[in-house]
């Protein structure tokens, strides 16, 4: 639950305020702009088609927010265990072309404070080109035999990656980390502690966030946008038990749980071809589908590079479409089995909302094409005014939880999101055949040798990690 601190001032709360004045104005400003265009939507079968259209996805979207809001205002992340009751885990970082970029993150992990006897790490190299392997071979050096390292002869693919380290793993719990990422000291025990404390957990979603957000607009949007997925979203959906994607930045299974179903899920196709992508959320369901819990763990905190340009956006969000399309019919075959032996209803429910999500993106494109058409001037007032609603809960989200005028980026990605990036769910049905990983590039210049600190505007990870050749 997200609340203020005890020396919350009128000056924190102001953000709050504002998001919250510009989506009630925006409702109001709809609800008088549905008025005005009442005859517009009554002339003729396009008209009436238009106006249910709006009727039934005002009615879905209400439904499905208060049902999320009434579960996220109950959740609570569950605290971290002490060093008795931690079991051992083996950490696994798959890597390719990330160059300097994993050694950092190997750091930030061996400074985790985990118990040391209890925790291993392992770093793989999914046949890089660049200076990844000597990065990896540098941090060996510095963690001796804390570290286990992997080189894949050639490059298979971040699933093989895992699998790689998955097989010379120890321990009760398995975690996943990406290696352009950065954890906290006290991110591994919360992450694992909810396996303590409940034996029906199978897997447990970390809490991420934007590591380069002083990098461009981009990020600063996208870290907006995190905190609504997360903070809301996924914390709406551990109140059911299935969280329905465990992201790759930070995760952790049960081992005994990966090892049911590690051979499926390696050896996964898609329309004849191997399954390529979203390995994360292919293995959440396949744990759901076993009758284990998925949780969120809001206190487990991880820090990820993202896109900084829009080309590289497009390609994240484009695979991660294509994904949930693969997905959603993955768990469409067993989720009205019995699958397990508690309530059901919640996991239904968020499968239900992803195939709503899927179909009403494309629809909700064509009837707005065709009704800017018919009315530019009334439609397009209207569609602005329906960007700043729907933005604004992201915008309160992210201002209740920081208390800073950065929410206010929710509102620009509102827009960005209409006019930039309403393509890519209509291309991903049509698509989502197809299984290239799309994002990773290779570093125009070596990195080893070079000192430099890490995003030196960042308050994340300031130090400087020198390396001597």
């Amino acid at each position: 639950m997200m609340t203020f601190p005890a020396h919350s001032t009128s000056k924190r709360r102001s953000p709050v305020i504002l998001c919250a004045v510009l989506g009630a104005c925006a409702l109001l400003g709809g609800i008088a702009c549905a008025r005005e265009t009442a005859d517009l939507f009554r002339q003729g079968l396009l008209g009436t088609t238009l106006l249910l259209f709006t009727l039934v996805s005002v009615a879905l979207f209400g439904a499905e927010l208060i049902w999320r809001a009434l579960l996220a205002l109950g959740y609570r992340p569950i605290p971290g265990c002490a060093d008795e009751l931690l079991p051992a885990c083996t950490v696994v970082v798959p890597a390719y072309n990330e160059g300097r970029q994993v050694y950092v993150t190997l750091q930030s992990l061996a400074a985790s404070d985990y118990p040391h006897d209890k925790l291993r790490l392992i770093a793989v190299d999914d046949g890089s080109v660049d200076d990844t392997w000597l990065w990896i071979q540098k941090a060996k050096e510095h963690l001796g035999d804390r570290l286990t390292i992997i080189r894949q002869p050639h490059n298979r693919g971040k699933r093989h990656a895992l699998y790689a380290g998955f097989r010379q793993s120890a321990g009760d719990i398995l975690v996943t980390v990406d290696s352009d990422s950065i954890v906290t000291a006290d991110t591994l025990r919360n992450l694992v502690s909810p396996f303590v404390m409940d034996h029906r957990v199978g897997a447990v979603a970390g809490n991420v966030r934007v590591l380069n957000r002083d990098k461009g607009i981009i990020p600063r949007m996208l870290d907006v946008a995190f905190v609504y997925s997360f903070d809301f979203i996924r914390a709406s959906q551990s109140m059911v038990g299935s969280v329905m994607c465990t992201p790759g930045a930070l995760a952790a299974y049960r081992t005994n749980a990966v090892a049911a179903v590690l051979q499926e899920w390696l050896h996964q196709t898609f329309c004849g071809q191997p399954a390529n992508i979203g390995e994360d959320r292919a293995l959440t369901n396949l744990i759901i589908r076993e009758g284990h819990h998925v949780l969120f763990q809001q206190n487990s905190l991880v820090y990820t590079e993202v896109p900084v340009t829009y080309a590289n956006l497009c390609k994240m969000y484009l695979r991660w479409a294509r994904s949930d399309v693969r997905e959603i019919l993955a768990m469409t075959r067993f989720i009205f089995t019995d699958f397990r032996r508690e309530s059901m209803i919640g996991t239904r429910l968020n499968l239900l909302f992803n195939w709503i999500a899927i179909i009403k993106v494309p629809v909700f494109t064509l009837v707005t094409g065709v009704a800017l058409t018919l009315h530019l001037a009334t439609f397009g007032f209207g569609t602005v005014l329906g960007v700043i609603l729907a933005a604004s809960l992201a915008a309160v989200i992210y201002a209740w939880k920081f208390g800073t005028f950065d929410s206010l980026w929710a509102f620009v990605y509102g827009f960005y999101s209409f006019l930039a990036l309403s393509w890519i769910g209509p291309y991903a049905l049509v698509t989502f055949h197809r299984s290239g990983w799309l994002t990773r590039q290779v570093s125009s210049t070596p990195t080893i040798g070079r000192t430099e600190p890490l995003y030196s505007g960042s308050k994340i990870f300031l130090h400087e990690v020198k390396i001597l050749d």
